[in-house]
Order: C-alpha cells, then sequence, then structure tokens
C-alpha cells in the first residue's frame, strides 16, 4: 500500500576501539591486581618494621633503611608523580604534598630529641595508595556500567575485495569499500545500499519497533540488526566515525565538561595547596624564631601539609559526578557532561515535541466505522488485503486482526496504486484499501469522519462498506511520565507538535499537559522556546525533550536537551545533552532525580571533608593531633568520600 512514506534514518550506531577498550580493561583489571598485591606486601613489610623497631636496638639511620624498603615499595609511583610534576611546573598536586610531608616525617626523626616517624611516613602513603585504589574502583565501576553499549558494537564485517568474501575487524574496513551484510548480522558501518531489499531492526538503539525497511540509494547505519534479505552496501564513514563510539567517548570523557563544583574544586586547590605549603612552612619557621622547639613545630607544619591536603576534595566531587553518570549510563540514560547534572537537577520548565517522544510514532487502528458490513468484516478485508505491505499503516491493519494469517481466506491479484492504496481480490470480492482518492478513483461515495486520525476507506466491488481510523499511538509510559515530572516540582509543561491542531489537542488532554501549540515548523519550535526561556524563575532550567533532525536547532537552544530516540540522527546526537536509549520519557523524571542526588553526594563530601580538616588543623596547630590523626583527616577523609561518591553509581 503506497502511503506516504517518511524514512527516518536511524543513526545507529558501533563502538570505536573496541580492542583497545578490552585491552584496556585487562590492563585496568591487571593495575587493579598489582596495586592490592602491593598494598599487602607493604602492610606485611610495615609490620615487620615496626616489629623490628620495638625488639631490636637500632641506630636511627638502621632504622631508617629498614622502613625505607616498605615507603619505597609503595610511595615509588607518588614520588615519581611529584617529580613528573615539577618538571611540568605542577608542583602543588597531593602527590606533591604526600612526598614533602613524608619525607619531612623521615627526617624529623635526626632532629636532636626528636621521636622518629618513619611508622607515620609509611602508612601516609600506604592509605593514600588505598585512596587511589577506592578511586580507581569507583571510575572502573563507573566504565562497567556505560559498557552495556558494547552490545550492539559490531564484531566483524564481510568485506568484498578482488572478487572475493573476506571477514575482517570492522576497523580495517575503509570509505568506499563494499560489504555484505547477510540477514541476523549487524550493520557494521555507515553507508548506502548499492544491491538489495530487506528491513533492518533498530530496536536496540532507538527502541522503535517497527523495522526499517531499505533498498538499493538508502542510508544504513552501523549497529542496526539485518532482519530479512542479504544487502550490498558501500560504505561512508569510518568505523571510529560511527555514533556509538562518539557515545561511549562523551559519557566516558564525561568529566572533561565540568560542572560548575567541578570547576569550582580545581580552582580552589590550584590557590589552596600553595597557600598551605606556605602557611606550613610558616608555622615550622616563626614559632622556632620566637624560641620554640624546631622538631615540634617541624612536626605540627608536616602535619599541617599532610590535613591540609585537598585530594579528598579534588577525587571525590569529580568521581561523585562520574558516578552518576555512570549509574544513569546504566538505566539507559546518557549524560554527556556533569555540567548538564548540574542544570537537570535545576529544570523547572519542560518542553516536549510530541511525535516519537510521548507518542511512538507508530500507527494503531483507533476506531472501526462500517457501512454495509459488520466491524469483525471490515477489519477482516482490510487487514487481507494489507497482508504484504510492509507499510506501517499495513501492519496496524494486520496487528487489529491477528487471526487473518489463520482463516485460510484466499487473498489473489495484489496490485498496489500508487500514492492511493491497495486493490486486492478476496474470497471472490474485489476490494480496495486506500485513501479518498482511490474511492473517487472508483466512484465510491465515501464519508469523512470526526475522530482524529488518518482515515482508512474500504470499498467491496465499488461499493463504499466503511473506514477504519489509525493514529499515532501514545506511549503508555507518557502519562507517568508527566505525572512525575509534576511531582517532581516541575511547574511548567509545555508541549508543541508540527501534527495538525486537533491531533495535538488530543494527546495534550489524554495526558494532561495545560501548555500546547500545534502546526509548528522548527523555526516555530526555536521561537517558542526563546519566549519560554526568557519567561522561566530565576535560577531554573529549561528542558526540551525531542528525537529528531528538525528538533535538533530546539534541543541545543534549551539549558538542558534530552534526545528521546535521539540516534535517529547526527544532528540530534550532537545537539543533545542527555540521550535516552530507550524512548521512554519516565526516565526523565529519573534522570533528573540521579541529578539532584549526585548533586546532594558531592555537597556532602565537600562539607564533611573541609570539617574534618578544619577540626585537626586547630588540634594541630594547639598540639593536640597526632600524625596518624593527621592522615585521617586526609587519607581516610579521603576513602570516606570516595566511598560516598560510589553511592552515585547506585540508581533505582
Amino acid at each position: 500500500m503506497t502511503h506516504d512514506h517518511n524514512h527516518h534514518h536511524c543513526d545507529c550506531c558501533s563502538h570505536e576501539h573496541h580492542h583497545n577498550c578490552s585491552h584496556e580493561h585487562h590492563h585496568e583489571h591487571g593495575s587493579t591486581r598489582r596495586t592490592i598485591i602491593l598494598i599487602g606486601v607493604t602492610a606485611l613489610l610495615l609490620a615487620i618494621a615496626i616489629y623490628i623497631e620495638k625488639t631490636c636496638h637500632l641506630a636511627t639511620w638502621q632504622l631508617l633503611l629498614v622502613y625505607m624498603v616498605p615507603y619505597l615499595l609503595i610511595g615509588f609511583g607518588t614520588i615519581k608523580e611529584a617529580m613528573e610534576g615539577l618538571a611540568h611546573r605542577d608542583a602543588f598536586n597531593e602527590h606533591f604534598l604526600m612526598t614533602i610531608a613524608t619525607v619531612g616525617a623521615m627526617c624529623i626523626g635526626f632532629l636532636p630529641g626528636a621521636e622518629t616517624q618513619f611508622p607515620e611516613a609509611v602508612f601516609v602513603m600506604l592509605f593514600f595508595q588505598v585512596g587511589e585504589l577506592f578511586e580507581g574502583f569507583a571510575e572502573g565501576k563507573s566504565r562497567e556500567s556505560i559498557s552495556h553499549l558494547m552490545d550492539i558494537r559490531p564484531d566483524v564485517a564481510t568485506v568484498e575485495r578482488n572478487g572475493e568474501q573476506a571477514m575482517v575487524n570492522p576497523e580495517e574496513v575503509g570509505v568506499g569499500e563494499t560489504i555484505i551484510v547477510k540477514p541476523g548480522e549487524k550493520v557494521p558501518l555507515d553507508g548506502v545500499v548499492i544491491e538489495g531489499v530487506s528491513s533492518l531492526n533498530t530496536v536496540a538503539l532507538t527502541g522503535e519497533s517497527v523495522p526499517r525497511e531499505v533498498e538499493a540509494g538508502d542510508e544504513v547505519i552501523s549497529g542496526c540488526v539485518n532482519v530479512s534479505g542479504m544487502i550490498r552496501v558501500k560504505t561512508v564513514k569510518s568505523f571510529g566515525e560511527s555514533t556509538v563510539s562518539r557515545i561511549i567517548d562523551l559519557v566516558e570523557h564525561s568529566k572533561d565538561k565540568k560542572s560548575r563544583s567541578e570547576t569550582f574544586i580545581t580552582r580552589f586547590a590550584r590557590i589552596y595547596t600553595p597557600v598551605v605549603v606556605l602557611a606550613a612552612i610558616a608555622v615550622a619557621v616563626f614559632p622556632t624564631l620566637l624560641g620554640g622547639d624546631f622538631a615540634t613545630w617541624l612536626y605540627r607544619a608536616l602535619m599541617f601539609l599532610i590535613v591540609s591536603c585537598p585530594c579528598a576534595l579534588v577525587i571525590s566531587v569529580p568521581l561523585a559526578f562520574f558516578g552518576g553518570i555512570g549509574g544513569a549510563s546504566r538505566q539507559g540514560i546518557l549524560i554527556k557532561g556533569s555540567s548538564y547534572m548540574d542544570v537537570l537537577a535545576q529544570v523547572g520548565t519542560i518542553v516536549f515535541d510530541k511525535t516519537g517522544t510521548l507518542t511512538h510514532g507508530q500507527f494503531e487502528v483507533t476506531a472501526v466505522h462500517p457501512d454495509t458490513c459488520d466491524e469483525h468484516h471490515l477489519l477482516h478485508l482490510a487487514a487481507h488485503v494489507e497482508h504484504y505491505s510492509t507499510h506501517p499503516i499495513g501492519a496496524a491493519l494486520r496487528d487489529a486482526f491477528p487471526d487473518e494469517a489463520t482463516d485460510g481466506c484466499k487473498v489473489e491479484n495484489v496490485e498496489e496504486v500508487a500514492g492511493q492504496g491497495v486493490r486486492a481480490t478476496v474470497a471472490g470480492d474485489v476490494v480496495c484499501v486506500g485513501n479518498s482518492r482511490m474511492m473517487d478513483s472508483i466512484g465510491a461515495q465515501w464519508r469523512d469522519c470526526h475522530h482524529v486520525g488518518t482515515i482508512i476507506h474500504v470499498a467491496i466491488n465499488g461499493d463504499y462498506a466503511g473506514h477504519i481510523v489509525i493514529n499515532d499511538k501514545i506511549k503508555q509510559e507518557s502519562e507517568k511520565a508527566i505525572a512525575d515530572l509534576k511531582a517532581a516540582g516541575v511547574g511548567r509543561i509545555v508541549m508543541l507538535t508540527g501534527d495538525r491542531v486537533e491531533v495535538g489537542e488530543d494527546v495534550a488532554l489524554k495526558l494532561g499537559i495545560g501548555e500546547h501549540y500545534a502546526q509548528l515548523m522548527p523555526d516555530d519550535k526555536v521561537e517558542h522556546v526563546e519566549r519560554l526561556l526568557k519567561e522561566k524563575a530565576p535560577g531554573k532550567a529549561l528542558a526540551f525533550v525531542g528525537d529528531g533532525i528538525n528538533d535538533a536547532p530546539v534541543l541545543a537552544r534549551a539549558d538542558v536537551g534530552i534526545a528521546m530516540g535521539g540516534l535517529g540522527s547526527d544532528a540530534a546526537i550532537e545537539a543533545a545533552d542527555v540521550v535516552l536509549m530507550d524512548d521512554n520519557p519516565t526516565k526523565i523524571a529519573m534522570a533528573m532525580a540521579i541529578a539532584r542526588r549526585t548533586l546532594a553526594i558531592a555537597r556532602q563530601n565537600v562539607i564533611f571533608a573541609i570539617g574534618v580538616k578544619l577540626a585537626v588543623l586547630v588540634l594541630a596547630s594547639l598540639g593536640f593531633a597526632t600524625m596518624w590523626m593527621a592522615v585521617f583527616a586526609d587519607v581516610g577523609v579521603t576513602v570516606l568520600a570516595v566511598l560516598n561518591s560510589m553511592r552515585a553509581l547506585r540508581t533505582y
């Protein structure tokens, strides 16, 4: 049946550098295991060194040699990082602070009348490595939660070279080469069909359940599954440029797009660290000049250095955001950067596109109006005539009469009439199923319908038999999504659509959306969003939710653009800040909840870390704090903050 076809070019995807990824994964796994072994061995050697110190009466320099073994074993990496920092003029990092503090603690024992601090020096380094291990583990969990995207990554490509077929890694296929995609295989690279007809399943990428028909001249995008026929495809993009590669890359490097909290922490650390180093020098020097004991004040200055180290903040705040992004991705919510977490948490206005966002963009029968026969017979005839149609309207009619395939009714002489519909002989009767133009061409007296939707007329042997109303199906989650957003405190929900006014009104009424505008072109949508941006409350953000190329300008203009099935186009992917993999609008409220929770965790870390540090600094200045307390105020707080940040990985 020939209706107006709208080709939705699904930008399905594949993953770049799979081998690199798996190699990195194994490398990280091995690195974590080595760190755990290193920590265990150091802890054992430290215990032995403490036992030797207690039982053997060794000179201070001999004790230093005993403690240097575990110290260098665990601290070599940190000292190396500190030296590299100095070489790159980035001296004031946590590695440098740790090195200065621990080397200073080692030296205290050589001052007249001072006690040795060798165990504390080794312990600081040991605990610092434990903190780094937790950080690495949390980041690994974040990456792991993103790795479900790899499922849509094609493993092999069948390429034609010198008249022969070869199975190769998709990364080895160049632009302009010809690949063969057999039924059941994933399309490995973006390209154009040069031979064959098939349908592509895009459900893994967009949640769209209707397979997309392709023939010679149509674009195919990597990551889609070829359902029926074999196709030959000429590649137009290299494997590394595929959309899923870009998405996974965006999520893994999302911390590059820093949120306001993160930027503050990084700036804070840059100013804070040199100030702390100078303050520590002042603590060591001035009291000594005034007659204080140098060893005592040096010890306090070193404690001051250890306590002041901002690594708890520098590590845990970005990690909370990265954890939140990882946790969201596990729910099929891809947030491109932690800056969008900030905005998501502040959303006060949400603007929805209709088709493909609140509705499926997929037809179903909503009403049957027979004239000369009963409803069952009218649907029976329409479903039989449309039996071989690949168009969504044909699928909707077949779905409405599922037993048509088993009732044994004979269908012959199926003929598609371009731009009108389908004619066929069903059980001896000539049945025409199509639009009003088809009815006019055979002289059938058709009648209009008050229902909202696409009207499919049916005639039997030239006589009008009735009509069937087909409409875009509202997603069953849409009503709950709107209710959830209202419950989450979103004060203004607006729907914009290019559809007819009556269709827009019908959807808005059913979903409880009070404000809606219809028959809009992409430019009109931008104008409406511009106006709504001016009208939003101070401190609140506006989110736009859309699903296609025509939504790209508005997705880019909103404070936060959310693409529903946004894999439909490169433009939508590029323009959107958040991509919902499964087209489920209830995920918007979930994304907001994840963002708010992540921000709360980051805030807790800042308050906790600064609070504990200030308390121990005061105690250290007054001489009540020990090196162990200093270690806790730095590394202990870091570990606790990292553990707290890991809560952001857990979702509902």
